[in-house]
């Protein structure tokens, strides 16, 4: 579908008019008027229908393409895209979190194999070195829109993921069926650059910017339970916390 929303113009207002069509555009897509897939006419036919500058129109559109809430595709044009995921950080699993915010999650496994720790996996899991842990990756999407690449790993002696179905459920809750709880964990955030087979696998280009994060989880006793890292689509993910004065 292509089309433009109704917009309402105060040329009067000390609002921006980038802006006013930029703020309807977002309620059209948050109300649901715009669904995800919609395109949006081009700029020119933007700028005329709604009598404004090309140059307003492709402000408007750029400050909701920040917000990770439009795209541009080339041979397609303007899509809406779904509204950034912004996860609060707690001890959840994405799955978990997309499910409840009706994203409708869903999941392709890469890898899911046992392979002997190197010396980085077993300092990170407290393992001995090539004792056989569990190498889980997956592509994470909403939709058809790729959001992350999860890679896990988990200790053999703790859990057996064969029977997991992870591609219909979280690791987390798995885990939580098979009565190994986390408890507490360790988790950094930072960002780098995508690798060529991660930018294929994102829909993004080679080098462009991702979300990165590491979690270390611990089950009651404290035992190591899995080590994850984590990339994430910036424009469709972001963290939110919580900052309490003490």
């Amino acid at each position: 579908m292509s089309f433009p929303p109704p917009v309402t113009l105060d040329r009067a207002s000390p609002v921006p008019l980038y802006f006013q069509v930029a703020e309807q555009f977002e309620r059209a897509i948050v109300d649901g008027a715009l669904r995800p897939g919609d395109r949006l006419e081009n700029e020119i036919a933007l700028a005329q229908q709604l009598g404004l500058s090309r140059p307003t129109i492709r402000q408007a559109i750029q400050l909701l393409v920040d917000k990770g809430m439009l795209v541009r595709k080339r041979g397609v044009g303007t899509q809406v895209v779904h509204g950034q995921v912004r996860r609060t950080l707690e001890l959840t699993s994405l799955f978990d979190d997309l499910n409840s915010a009706g994203q409708g999650p869903r999941t392709r496994i890469l890898r899911q194999d046992r392979i002997p720790a190197d010396a980085a996996l077993s300092h990170a899991l407290r393992t001995t070195p090539d004792d056989e842990i569990w190498d889980l990756e997956r592509l994470r999407l909403i939709g058809d829109e790729p959001l992350a690449i999860l890679r896990n790993y988990l200790r053999c002696d703790m859990v057996d993921l064969a029977p997991f179905d992870l591609e219909n459920e979280g690791l987390y809750s798995s885990l939580r069926r098979a009565n190994v709880s986390m408890s507490v964990a360790q988790q950094r955030i930072g960002s780098r650059r995508a690798t060529p087979a991660e930018a294929a696998l994102l829909a993004e280009e080679p080098g462009a910017p991702l979300l990165t994060m590491e979690r270390t989880a611990y089950d009651n006793e404290g035992r190591v339970v899995e080590f994850g890292r984590h990339v994430y689509r910036p424009d469709f993910y972001a963290f939110e916390m919580t900052l309490i004065q003490k």
